[in-house]
């Protein structure tokens, strides 16, 4: 994609990006472009330029709970909704990578709907999962239940070669400290694991006794079978792998080193506060860099981006939002390292996502910025769209 003005026309539509020179700020020729203008125009114009580059979509869309916030009408009715949500799918799969993800952020009112109609633009077939944030952790005590959480629908263009490309996460903690070394294995630490499997997909081979070293028999539980044939497993028992407790006498367990699993840790679906923030700990970090403007009334934390982020991308990658509200996805991105592109129509582009990315090239130090070791750098190109008609 070219980084100074770009203009692309259609067979039936003239639309160009002008380069705002006066909200562009810091390096230029990054790649890092916002753009102030209607979504899907936005889309039809950089279909091309960009078809194929994109490692990472996310997406904040309107939730449609029928609500009046600060920056926006959440009220479109559920058919307009659905009509409008599903016609920008219809860019993403054109825009991916072949190993390139689609994230949705969505809630209980719509989650279902949306999650029919993706399937059948994007191919059920490139459905990943449906990740759980604990969006708050208060209670809410004026509904019949406290809604504690949102979703992630997360889609890849190619699901085979996403699994085997996304990045792990790092070790925590809590999932170092389940590793010991309770028998001085020159090895190091490490914890163990069970080593029988549910027997509904079996071989015959997998069903017999193993003998441990002190002669005591231990046949697989009842439906269960173990995990490797009988050979495999005596290699592994002479190996040092397979742990049977203190004593010799407990059931055969698997062996897992801490340094075998050094590329990190496989995501799980649910994400806690704790770990990837809320809407209120979001609303802080806003309030701190604009104490005087209208606070966006339900934005994401910066750790939650930087979570999707560090799985679905790595450092240059190119990352697209064409929701990007109060600019949480472009400083993020900015910050990990990231290319992107994010497409804004509200006035808050100007007044919430340039200023943001502004104080971002200048070392703006909340959110994940320590996480990251964020000192400041780059810069951006803010570009608003000009159509000669709007499309149909």
């Amino acid at each position: 994609m070219k980084n100074n003005t770009v203009k692309l026309l259609s067979s039936k539509h003239g639309c160009h990006l002008a380069r705002v020179p006066e909200l562009s700020y810091g390096k230029r020729g990054t790649g890092n472009m916002i753009v102030h203008g209607d979504n899907i125009a936005v889309l039809k114009a950089l279909a091309q330029a960009a078809s194929g580059q994109v490692r990472c979509i996310y997406i904040d869309p309107p939730y449609n709970n029928r609500e009046r916030y600060t920056h926006y009408s959440d009220n479109l009715g559920h058919e307009m909704w659905l009509e409008s949500i599903t016609l920008r799918l219809e860019y993403f799969t054109k825009l991916l990578s072949e190993d390139g993800s689609l994230w949705i952020s969505i809630d209980d009112r719509e989650v279902h709907y949306l999650k029919v109609a993706a399937d059948k633009i994007l191919n059920r077939q490139r459905f990943v999962t449906t990740i759980i944030w604990e969006q708050r952790t208060t209670r809410e005590n004026r509904r019949a239940f406290s809604n504690n959480h949102e979703y992630l629908l997360v889609y890849a263009k190619n699901p085979h070669l996403f699994r085997v490309t996304r990045q792990r996460l790092d070790f925590t903690y809590e999932a170092i400290s389940r590793y010991k070394n309770t028998d001085n294995d020159p090895r190091g630490p490490w914890q163990s694991v069970s080593a029988n499997v549910q027997a509904g997909h079996a071989t015959p081979a997998q069903f017999y006794d193993v003998i441990a070293p002190n002669g005591r028999c231990h046949s697989p539980p009842k439906g269960r079978c173990w995990v490797y044939n009988k050979e495999r497993m005596q290699e592994e028992i002479h190996k040092g792998n397979v742990w049977f407790g203190k004593t010799g006498n407990g059931v055969p367990r698997l062996k897992m080193f801490l340094h075998e699993g050094s590329d990190g840790l496989t995501p799980n679906t649910l994400w806690p506060a704790s770990e990837v923030g809320t809407s209120k700990s979001a609303k802080k970090h806003l309030l701190q860099m604009f104490p005087d403007e209208p606070v966006f009334d339900t934005p994401k934390p910066e750790h939650l981006i930087h979570r999707i982020l560090s799985i679905a991308t790595d450092p240059g990658d190119l990352v697209f939002d064409t929701y990007l509200g109060s600019g949480t996805t472009a400083a993020v991105s900015h910050k990990m390292g990231r290319r992107y592109v994010g497409i804004e129509q509200g006035d808050h582009a100007i007044t919430y996502c340039a200023k943001r990315l502004q104080m971002v090239v200048d070392g703006e130090a909340g959110g994940v910025s320590e996480l990251v070791s964020w000192a400041g750098g780059g810069g951006f190109d803010f570009f608003s769209l000009s159509v000669d008609e709007l499309p149909q």
